[in-house]
């Protein structure tokens, strides 16, 4: 089958080639790939920032998100069969959505929104988990609590604000002039023009910080939290929890403690928690997903579709930062 791959880590730009079909074990799902999307995430494995805590064999077929439609079940699958139309985010194991053919867990699978196309689709899985489970599972964000969601034009932004405000909270987020207007619309009650403005001097006593920035963010967010809130990150540093969740050896959890010392050291004394969060596949998370696409409180938002052969060009585009929502490739 056709497959979008990498041979080692490094900056290369990967290739298209020729790899076996997959493999369909008894609680597997094999799906033909309709549609992918391209995240943050893609660049960094390529490049080996995440060597040490997802060791991956080459040839190595990138890709996080999908969907598609069920071809073949294993011998012990229950919920899904052929002809079913699916979305998904693999687990971190067993990636590679950039092909026309995957075996997923029934786990991590879903029911496609009925309400999307597969580009919209493959657009959700990843930064609408992450969005669920660092709101909803790790700060249970309540109704009139105050939430900043930083980058609110990038693919998890979108989907945070959108959630947070189906739960009720009160929505700040960064973003640069160009999509001030545009992120208002998507719902947030206060944009931080970052070109303009410095938010930790315009924001003050949030329940909780969604950071996906860098090191330099990460610091400042927390003068805008009151005593006792939460700063969340997705981009670290990691944590020792993170590593012993990962099944990380103990000297690999002492790194982890060590990176995070800092941050974690500075939210004590300002009397705020510090979390890292790194996504997990969850099919039953992803059918609440479903449900409120399909109710059109959350709603996919894409900046381009990519051709499969294009796939290289999507990940360049998708490393500059700058997409207004998802990046897709359709496959199929």
């Amino acid at each position: 089958m056709k497959a979008f791959l990498i041979d080692r880590y490094g900056k290369q730009p990967g290739r298209l080639g020729e790899v076996p079909a997959p493999a369909v074990g008894a609680h597997d799902v094999l799906i033909e790939v309709h549609a992918s999307s391209v995240n943050v995430l893609d660049s960094k494995i390529s490049s080996g920032e995440f060597k040490l805590i997802l060791p991956y064999a080459f040839p190595l077929v990138l890709g996080n998100d999908l969907a598609g439609v069920v071809r073949e079940v294993g011998s012990k699958v229950t919920r899904f069969q052929p002809g079913d139309e699916v979305y998904a985010r693999p687990p971190e194991t067993r990636i590679g959505t950039f092909a026309e053919l995957i075996a997923v867990n029934e786990n991590a699978i879903a029911l496609k929104p009925a309400t999307t196309s597969m580009a919209q689709a493959a657009s959700l899985p990843l930064v609408a988990l992450t969005a669920w489970q660092v709101l909803v599972k790790t700060a249970r964000l309540q109704k009139g609590q105050k939430v900043l969601i930083h980058a609110g034009s990038g693919g998890v932004g979108t989907v945070a604000i959108q959630l947070a405000k189906h739960l009720g909270a009160f929505v700040a987020t960064t973003t640069s002039t160009a999509n001030v207007e545009w992120v208002k619309a998507l719902g947030a009650d206060v944009v931080i023009d970052y070109k303009k403005q410095h938010f930790e001097s315009v924001l003050h006593s949030y329940d909780v910080v969604l950071n996906s920035l860098g090191a330099d963010v990460l610091k400042k967010s927390l003068k805008v939290l009151k005593p006792g809130g939460q700063l969340i990150s997705i981009s670290g540093p990691p944590t020792a929890q993170f590593a012993k969740e990962q099944g990380l050896s103990w000297p690999l959890q002492q790194v982890m403690c060590l990176l995070s010392l800092g941050i974690r050291h500075k939210a004590r004394k300002q009397d705020v928690s510090y979390t890292f969060v790194f996504m997990r596949a969850n099919g039953a998370q992803l059918q609440h997903i479903t449900a409120l696409v399909e109710a059109g409180i959350i709603k996919p938002v894409l900046d381009r579709v990519f051709t499969f052969d294009s796939t290289a060009e999507a990940l360049k585009y998708v490393e500059q930062g700058r997409a207004k929502g998802k990046v897709v490739i359709s496959i199929k």
